[in-house]
């Protein structure tokens, strides 16, 4: 991947200007695609119709967001989905929006220009929120495509929230596993963000305790051996 250049001035007033709409965009995006999967068989098609155009509104914020960040860049659209990959793969995948919600978390953390938490336990609370959503996400869609498929095993959405734990937890107990094509590939994307996150987090609280011990470790006299 490309180094990310330097955001011009324009480009970050943009981006402070768009924290919040951007966070609350993708949370309608997730409350109108919940409500549209779990209401799928109770709500009449009228209200359904209402869900799909509140979500695809969503999804043209983040569309319109991603264009001008493009145009206020100065790059070439090449280089900046280079140099941007993530934020191209957030506006194309939908499992992934949910995750700009986290943004309000680091926006509170990082008033007045400091932030009021540790790097590491700031990685793990991110971490954890990211987890979170993109569980809930996952879960949501796995419903989805394998509620009415033949031979399933996931009926219910509490049968694809334990799914979604599960595999996020990397124990995979297979009493309930995705027969169709997109709820299987929608597990290959839980896998690889439970392995990425967890790990994140797992590798953040041994780093933190290693600085705990070794800071202790400085502070002690010389010749002082803990248990003598």
């Amino acid at each position: 991947m490309s180094e990310r250049p330097p955001k011009p001035p324009r480009q970050e007033r943009w981006d402070r200007r768009m924290e919040t709409p951007l966070a609350l965009a993708s949370l309608t995006y997730l409350t109108g695609y919940a409500i549209q999967v779990l209401g799928h068989h109770s709500l009449s098609q009228a209200w359904l119709d209402v869900c799909l155009a509140v979500t695809l509104a969503s999804w043209a914020v983040f569309i319109a967001d991603y264009v001008v960040r493009l145009r206020l860049s100065g790059l070439g659209p090449l280089r900046f989905v280079r140099t941007h990959l993530l934020d191209t793969v957030v506006v194309v995948i939908p499992l992934l929006r949910p995750v700009r919600m986290v943004n309000i978390y680091d926006r509170v953390q990082r008033r007045h220009d400091k932030p009021r938490l540790g790097l590491y336990v700031r990685v793990m609370v991110y971490s954890g929120l990211t987890t979170a959503l993109l569980g809930f996400a996952g879960a949501l869609t796995v419903y989805k495509y394998e509620v009415d498929a033949p031979g399933a095993t996931i009926r219910t959405f509490g049968d694809a929230v334990w799914w979604t734990c599960s595999t996020l937890a990397t124990v995979g107990y297979g009493d309930v596993t995705p027969v169709t094509s997109m709820g299987r590939l929608t597990a290959v994307g839980v896998m690889a963000c439970g392995l990425a996150l967890l790990g994140a987090v797992t590798g953040s609280f041994s780093s933190w305790l290693v600085q705990a011990f070794t800071r202790e470790d400085e502070k002690r006299p010389p010749g002082d051996t803990p248990g003598a």
